[in-house]
């Protein structure tokens, strides 16, 4: 990841229903620097405090998923691949919002 694939990204997601306001969480990684960028209209960054990874909505993703992930035994690193993309693939929308709805984001984006 670097700086060039996050404007990528950005920019791509905000041509993805172009009337809809989004909001994405960064942190302080050094891709996510945003000086000299421009930022599309429809996205608003809402950047957490250093050290915080209980607001970073990928930690929490990442923890839901170790947690079924846990105790499997996998014959191959194919195998594990094959796991984690069904996995993914098959968390649905709800779950997502439950595990990554914060009402702090909101609040935060709000006050400004």
């Amino acid at each position: 990841m670097n700086k060039d694939i996050f404007h990528s990204y950005l920019k791509q997601l905000s041509e993805h229903k172009p009337n809809e306001l989004k909001i994405v969480v960064i942190d302080n990684a050094g891709f996510h620097s945003t000086k000299d960028m421009e930022i599309p209209e429809n996205i608003k960054l809402l950047r957490i405090p250093p050290y915080t990874p209980e607001l970073n909505p990928c930690e929490q993703i990442w923890a839901y998923i170790k947690k079924r992930f846990k105790n499997n035994v996998y014959e191959n690193l194919q195998e594990l691949k094959d796991w984690l993309k069904n996995f993914v693939e098959n968390m649905s929308q709800e779950t997502i919002k439950s595990i990554v709805g914060n009402k702090h984001y909101l609040n935060a984006f709000y006050a400004k």
